[in-house]
């Protein structure tokens, strides 16, 4: 979780929203990342999405059978259906996002029996330093934001 937390920091420095993520395959790193939808102009470009992309990229195959997934926000729905696709066998995340979560907060998509493949998932690893940081991020903007003309 500490890499996908460096990802995170990245990815604030560079004005996107703080969510980093790693792929572990046995005990090595073979992917990491993190958003880029503001640099890439693609409500895609989240870092699980980019994650699995070079996971696969780095493995040569879209089956990510044994591949664990380490992400600082919980997974959005878009990116949870993602993870269960890829046939990631866990996914751990940090921070809930009772807004927009996909695998624990709105809806539990990496363990719904109905789907074909099921994704163990882990929940509040470093929730406090994942949370901090986009708190951090958020409180930084609106400072930096200015005032609403209307």
């Amino acid at each position: 979780m500490q890499a996908a937390l460096e990802e995170a920091r990245l990815a604030a420095a560079e004005g996107e929203i703080p969510v980093g993520a790693v792929a572990v395959l046995g005990n090595r790193i073979i992917a990491r990342t993190h958003n880029r939808r503001e640099q890439a102009h693609d409500p895609c470009a989240h870092a699980e999405v980019l994650l699995l992309r070079e996971a696969g990229a780095a493995l040569g195959s879209w089956r990510l059978s044994g591949v664990d997934v380490y992400v600082t926000l919980e997974p959005c729905p878009m990116c949870a259906a993602a993870l269960v696709h890829a046939r990631i066998r866990t996914v751990v995340f940090g921070a809930l996002d009772p807004k927009a979560g996909g695998v624990r907060s709105l809806f539990a998509l990496c363990e719904d029996p109905r789907l074909n493949h099921r994704v163990e998932v882990i929940s509040g690893i470093c929730a406090e330093s994942c949370s901090e940081l986009l708190q951090q991020f958020f409180i930084s903007l609106r400072e930096t934001r200015p005032p609403d003309a209307s």
